[in-house]
């Protein structure tokens, strides 16, 4: 088997599970397991499909980064709910989802899969990092099309898509990108900076928009060429020149909020998937009696055990 990296973007994987499960499904004690149960089946899925050799789960320490936010306050504030006895910004998850993360890394450490988080950064900037390093050939599964910036066939880095469900993953490679949306991989974070994402609370440059961006990143092949055009009065209308100068400001931080980091320090870890010994198979049924994740639990480790 050619070896093969998979990165989980594990929240954007637990919250699909969360919603695609019924929260009817629950422990012996009320807890509602719908979202562990559901994260079991899609990695399990995941690995029938495309038999990656190493996994790892990538993990939000920092959600909403300050550093982010400093640059665009804007940054996410949609999932922001404040903490009164704190004053923090929390993201605004169901609480029967939050009462099943810790389950979730549990059910992960028991069947060995590592997960990977660093303090003042998302997933994505993990997901970034050891994508960059990687010597293998490498999968990201997210739902988050930010990612398709690190889509490289060189690299052989691609992007398998849950936004459409888990029935209907997408290969995510450096045509896809350009048949959608006529930018390279490697322009994608400039045209998410101009077009903007309402999901992300990014503005984006305003009367800009998908097809407009794409129209001069081909002419101008980046942002620092787009806004130097702009600044010559070169290149493109009066109209498109005078709403690139006009979110100069805007455009100053944008891309550093839209890149994902590819140079974080990250501990190693083993992320070979191999079958489980009889020890850790009997912690994992463990687990999954206790919990009642059923079929789900004997699913994931069936797989395993037939690497």
């Amino acid at each position: 088997m050619t070896d093969r990296m998979m990165l989980l973007d594990s929240a954007s994987l637990y919250f699909r599970a969360f919603y695609g499960v019924p929260d009817t499904v629950r422990a012996p004690d009320g807890t509602p397991v719908n979202a562990a149960r559901g994260f079991l089946d899609i990695i399990t899925k995941l690995i029938t499909l495309y038999e990656p050799t190493h996994l790892i789960a990538c993990w939000d320490d920092d959600w909403r980064p300050q550093w982010r936010v400093d640059l665009i306050p804007t940054y996410k504030t949609h999932r922001v709910v404040e903490v009164v006895e704190t004053g923090a910004d929390v993201e605004e998850v169901p609480d029967p989802l939050e009462a099943q993360i810790p389950l979730i890394r549990a059910a992960l450490g028991a069947l060995g899969i590592p997960i990977v988080g660093i303090a003042d950064h998302e997933a994505d900037d993990v997901i970034g990092t050891l994508a960059t390093r990687s010597t293998i050939p490498v999968d990201i599964v997210t739902g988050d099309r930010d990612l398709f910036q690190l889509v490289d066939d060189a690299s052989d880095v691609r992007v398998i898509y849950t936004a459409r469900g888990m029935s209907n993953l997408e290969v995510v490679t450096d045509a896809t990108i350009t048949t959608k949306y006529g930018v390279t991989p490697q322009q994608y974070a400039d045209f998410a900076a101009m077009r903007g994402d309402s999901s992300d609370g990014l503005p984006g440059v305003p009367g800009i928009g998908e097809k407009t961006a794409a129209t001069l990143l081909a002419a101008h092949s980046n942002l620092v060429g787009i806004r130097s055009a702009a600044a010559e009065g070169i290149g493109m209308t009066p109209g498109v020149r005078n709403k690139i100068l006009a979110a100069s400001d805007y455009l100053d931080v944008a891309p550093k909020v839209v890149e994902v980091v590819r140079d974080l320090e990250l501990a190693d870890v083993d992320s070979r998937l191999a079958p489980l010994a009889s020890a850790e198979l009997d912690t994992a049924q463990a687990l999954g009696e206790q919990w009642s994740l059923g079929t789900a639990m004997s699913r994931i480790t069936t797989a395993l055990n037939k690497r």
